[in-house]
Formats: C-alpha cells, sequence, structure tokens
C-alpha cells in the first residue's frame, strides 16, 4: 500500500515538473480607424398574407387555439420574401426584397413580433448588398424602431436602425404596407 502511495506521488510530481512546450499563432496588425459612411434611405415593405400569391406564409404554430379572426396568433412563425419599392403603391419601382423570419411573440392584444429579416437589394447603387435586421417590432406602436445588425456588400459590418411607420394595414387579413426609413453607419 504504501509503496503504491509512493508510486502515485513520483507520477504526479514527474507531470507537474515536465516542461510543457505549447505555442499559440496568431498574427496581429495595427488597428488603423476606418472611414464611416453614414447612408439614408427610405423604402416601401409589403407584407401580403392574404390572397392567391401571399409574401408571409405561416411556417410553425403553437398548439393552441387562436382567437377567432386573428391573422397573427402568438406563437406563430412566418416565413417571408416581401417586395422592397420605392413608393407606397405595389406598382411602384421594386428595389429588392426582404427575406426572412417573423414570430409573433405577444399574447396580449399589442401585437409585437420578433425579426429576423435580410433586406436585399437589386437595383441601383446598393445592388447586390443587404442589410440584416434582427429586432423586435412592436407593431402597435406608431413610433418603433427595428436594430440593424450587420450586412454584406457595401453595407458589410453595418449598424444603425430603422423607423418604422404603418402606411396601411388591413387587420382582418394581416396584409399590411410599412415605410422604412433606414439610417446606417458602415466602412
Amino acid at each position: 500500500m504504501v509503496r503504491g502511495i509512493l508510486l502515485a506521488w513520483i507520477v504526479v510530481l514527474s507531470i507537474a515538473a515536465a516542461s510543457v512546450h505549447c505555442e499559440y499563432y496568431s498574427k496581429s496588425t495595427p488597428y488603423e480607424p476606418v472611414r464611416q459612411h453614414k447612408t439614408h434611405l427610405r423604402f416601401f415593405l409589403h407584407d401580403t398574407l392574404s390572397g392567391k400569391k401571399p409574401t408571409a406564409v405561416i411556417v410553425a404554430r403553437a398548439n393552441n387555439t387562436p382567437k377567432l379572426n386573428d391573422p397573427t396568433p402568438f406563437g406563430t412563425a412566418f416565413a417571408i420574401d416581401d417586395p422592397l419599392t420605392e413608393g407606397p403603391e405595389l406598382t411602384s419601382e421594386v428595389i429588392g426584397n426582404a427575406q426572412g423570419l417573423y414570430l409573433s411573440s405577444s399574447q396580449d392584444k399589442n401585437l409585437t413580433l420578433v425579426m429576423y429579416v435580410d433586406l436585399g437589394f437589386t437595383t441601383g447603387k446598393f445592388k447586390g448588398s443587404s442589410l440584416s435586421v434582427f429586432s423586435r417590432n412592436p407593431v402597435t406602436e406608431s413610433n418603433r424602431e427595428l436594430a440593424v445588425v450587420g450586412g454584406r456588400g457595401k453595407f458589410r459590418m453595418a449598424r444603425g436602425f430603422i423607423k418604422v411607420k404603418t402606411s396601411y394595414l388591413n387587420t382582418t387579413n394581416g396584409d399590411a404596407v410599412l415605410e422604412y426609413k433606414v439610417t446606417v453607419v458602415h466602412p
């Protein structure tokens, strides 16, 4: 027994005394401030839940009984591919689309959505670029804003906000036209 304990101590001390060679490789470069640009955009998002060709469709629903005539019941997830236009009319020039998901996240009468949306631009100066939005959207509030958390293309590393104003809302079927006033800072 004493021999076993002595042997264990010898092993422990040998391991502790052995030199360990470890190297972590990292290459750092001096930080050089990047000139930031501030961009303002204004466009309209058309979210259509009704009709033969909706732009927002239910992809998941909570296992509960929704309120009658509620187009966005609590716990419902929607996939979207909404057109972005220059003006509030659906016939105005399409400049891109909003693709992503939103989830109806409020149980009370004040509709709130949690959104992940990629605002992709298909024409103009920002063609091929997009803004990433991940934010809470309190739909029933008149003054609301969404967080811009990133982007790609000309908006790589963007951050900012979107002031949202409801231009049109059909409370029966959930169709809406939203004015987006975007302010972003990006390299």
